[in-house]
């Protein structure tokens, strides 16, 4: 693997650490800008939509511009917007801070993915993806930890200082390491108008739904599990660091396995870890009471998170293999409409007094419901390709069209 791939993740895992720590500062940020738990929340789904919308946008305005330069610009922004939000005393402000931080954040992961990818063989985007998602798991087990004992012991701007300074040490090393243009090329062969056709595949679309439901459970339950830890298991506040560590500790785990399996094995990884992510969301929602299930649970659904979700998104870069500026924005993008809808939607249920349990259950019915598409989608094609078996009149199915 490329010495730049792994210099990419250094980067991630700064970013990575901004979109995850929120999971340990909600209820201080909430309690100092005199907002609700819903409220603070919401600077987790603002962040996503950030990247979601940014994405796209962000890869195709950067397209022609140096690689190199790209990313350092990229950035250079995201410090200036976390500068900014560690010295605002206003809600809204920290909120528009996190919409531009996204943005920068998105245009960098959008074109890290395709710079990445490019960098590797074709059958190893799989584990080009797993080395660049190390940073963001490392964030889960080291960053948010550390953001989150930052903000106890010098309150949540500490964090937003933090992570300001990581982000500096990930420029020089992109400075150092990455190459303009990947495969020496100053602009992509293929036209923004025709990377853009890859969208009309089925096969892509469902991927992406289905990595937005993964990820939206992920988000979901992670974005307010410092008060599941506290309030429901009744451990302390200071425990609540080693939980978002232990979740890290599985993320890691999660993409370990999606790096080894998801190039070579992927329907068995999604299947058989779909199942078992749905069935371990609704077993903490039952379990979140007793200290030791909360515990165990942490650690489990943190690496079938993100072994499912990882391997979705090695899915979405095969998919769109032929849109190789795009494609990077497509996986980022359906990572962060889940990542901005779970929080949403788990702030809506905590809102109507459903509980703080209310999440974990939200979250088992989103991974039920990619299963529930993934099989109807299966069934359906299954269907297509009989009739025109039948209609060959072979009494077998034809082969499915290429692409």
């Amino acid at each position: 693997m490329p010495l730049a791939v792994h210099l990419l993740a250094l980067a991630v895992f700064a970013q990575g650490t901004s979109e995850f720590m929120l999971a340990g500062l909600v209820p201080d940020i909430a309690a100092d800008l005199g907002v609700t738990l819903a409220d603070a929340g919401l600077l987790t789904s603002a962040f996503a939509v950030g990247m979601a919308a940014g994405a796209p946008l962000m890869a195709l305005l950067s397209r022609t511009w140096p690689r190199r330069a790209t990313l350092t610009g990229f950035l250079a922004v995201f410090v200036l917007a976390h500068v900014v939000g560690a010295l605002t005393g206003s809600f809204a402000v920290l909120l528009a801070t996190r919409v531009v931080g996204a943005l920068a954040n998105a245009g960098f992961l959008a074109v890290g993915l395709s710079t990445a990818t490019a960098l590797v063989p074709e059958r190893a985007k799989g584990r080009a993806l797993a080395v660049l998602l190390a940073g963001t798991t490392v964030a889960c087990v080291a960053g948010v930890p550390g953001g989150a004992w930052l903000g106890q012991l010098w309150g949540w701007r500490a964090a937003f200082w933090a992570v300001a300074l990581v982000t500096l040490p990930a420029i020089v090393a992109v400075l150092a390491s990455v190459p303009a243009a990947p495969g020496g090329a100053d602009a992509p062969a293929a036209g923004a108008r025709t990377e853009l056709r890859v969208l009309r595949r089925p096969r892509l679309l469902l991927v992406l739904l289905l990595g937005a439901l993964v990820n939206g459970a992920t988000f979901c339950s992670f974005t307010y599990l410092a008060p599941v830890v506290t309030d429901v298991a009744g451990l302390g506040a200071g425990t609540v660091p080693a939980l978002l560590m232990l979740f890290g500790t599985g993320a890691f785990l999660g993409v370990r396995i999606s790096g080894r399996y998801a190039d070579s094995r992927p329907l068995p990884l999604l299947t058989g870890g779909g199942v078992a992510l749905a069935v371990g969301w609704a077993v903490f929602a039952l379990s979140a009471a007793h200290p030791v299930a909360v515990v165990a649970l942490a650690l489990v659904q943190g690496t079938l998170s993100f072994a499912v979700g990882g391997t979705l998104i090695s899915q979405v870069l095969y998919a769109a293999a032929d849109a190789p500026t795009l494609a990077g924005s497509f996986a980022t993008a359906c990572l962060n409409i889940g990542a901005a809808a779970g929080p949403w939607l788990g702030g809506v249920a905590l809102t109507a007094g459903a509980g703080l349990r209310a999440p974990l259950w939200l979250s088992a019915a989103l991974v039920t419901a990619a299963l529930l598409t993934a099989a109807t989608a299966g069934a359906a094609t299954a269907v297509a390709r009989a009739r025109r078996g039948d209609r060959d009149g072979r009494g077998e199915p034809a082969p499915a069209p290429a692409g």
